[in-house]
């Protein structure tokens, strides 16, 4: 039985890939280690929490005995990390923490799965690999044209995707001077069921239904390709499964859509199906983000190539089942609701 540690499994991706993975396979074993900050959220992992071949551990990534004290449990076979602070917003209001959990907290890892793992000679036990989740923010900004591809120079911009891409590299090191049996991927952005409503899909809907001002940076067009976060559960699976140790694979969506365009197609459906009285007129244009990226666009030929890797969800299905989803599970969006989003929500928006 291999045995997965993911790291993060209570947030937004990382528990959406151990449901896709505890469905898709029996002979698996997942110990979710997240350290439950704010967007970590166990009410993701209900359907699951007792199944024999799950277990979750609260711990920091960047606790050093925590780490090992999972190593010596488990023969862990896999690490998937996920585990990382990953809104913009914040990052230009706490940096700090961002390098703690991002960068120090992945060389903690890292270091944990190279002591555990290293034979006497060097060599690493066979069958054993850490991917490395990460973002296409790490490339910078495109303009008009082109896509990123795999050997695009990361130009990070916000302390958000500077610290991704640090640790990005400290992964690649790792490879490079050890031979360690790595994978790093870099998605475009997710959306689906489960993603806290910081994140701008959920915070659209949510303030829809609510009947609230719709926030939106600067002139709207910043562009970004959305991928459905099972989608992107598969090929982190591929990956894992077929990838040769060191390559980096890009995984996108194909799906560009401006901001405008992507709040408008919420405010349609919403309209249509659920209150007349959600209409465009909610929409505030707000203060431009500082550092703000114009456009994502993703490259993903290579792992479509190498591994067989595609999107199977259109933008259109899949995002008429993302609001769905939020409309079936509004429980869920008003139990995050705390006192502490309602801060950081008057910070982000409310002062500019």
């Amino acid at each position: 039985m291999k045995v997965y540690l993911v790291t993060g499994g209570a947030g937004f991706i990382g528990s959406n890939f151990i449901h896709y993975m505890l469905k898709k396979y029996n002979d698996i074993f997942i110990v979710n280690l997240d350290h439950l900050t704010y967007a970590g959220n166990l009410e993701n992992l209900t359907k699951i929490e007792k199944y024999d071949n799950y277990q979750f551990v609260k711990a920091d990534i960047s606790d050093n005995e925590a780490i090992k004290n999972v190593f010596e449990k488990h023969d862990i076979d896999y690490v998937v990390n996920f585990a990382a602070e990953s809104h913009v917003d914040r990052s230009i209001q706490n940096p700090d923490i961002f390098v703690k959990t991002n960068v120090l907290g992945t060389a903690n890892l890292l270091n944990a799965a190279k002591d555990k793992w290293e034979l006497d000679n060097g060599d690493f036990q066979a069958g054993k690999k850490f991917i490395q989740v990460s973002t296409d923010e790490v490339y910078g900004s495109l303009g008009k044209e082109g896509l990123f591809s795999e050997t695009t120079p990361l130009d990070p911009h916000s302390p958000y995707s500077s610290s991704k891409a640090s640790a990005d590299l400290i992964v690649k090191s790792y490879f490079d001077t050890y031979k360690f049996p790595v994978n790093i991927t870099r998605c475009s952005n997710n959306y689906g069921p489960y993603q806290f409503p910081e994140k701008m899909i959920p915070l659209v809907i949510n303030n829809c239904l609510n009947l609230l001002d719709i926030p939106l940076y600067g002139d709207g067009l910043n562009v970004r390709d959305w991928l459905y976060v099972e989608d992107h559960c598969k090929a982190i699976d591929l990956v894992i499964q077929g990838a040769a140790p060191g390559e980096i694979y890009n995984v996108g969506g194909y799906n560009e859509k401006t901001n405008i365009e992507l709040v408008k197609t919420i405010i349609k459906y919403l309209h249509d199906n659920v209150n007349e009285d959600i209409t465009e007129e909610l929409i505030t244009y707000v203060q431009d983000r500082k550092g703000h990226d114009r456009r994502y666009a993703i490259n993903s030929e290579k792992i479509t190539r190498d591994l067989g890797w595609k999107p199977d969800v259109t933008w259109e299905s899949g995002i008429r089942e993302t609001i769905k989803w939020y409309l079936e599970n509004q429980a869920w969006m008003e139990n995050i609701m705390n006192e502490s989003y309602k801060e950081y929500y008057r910070l982000t928006y409310e002062t500019k």
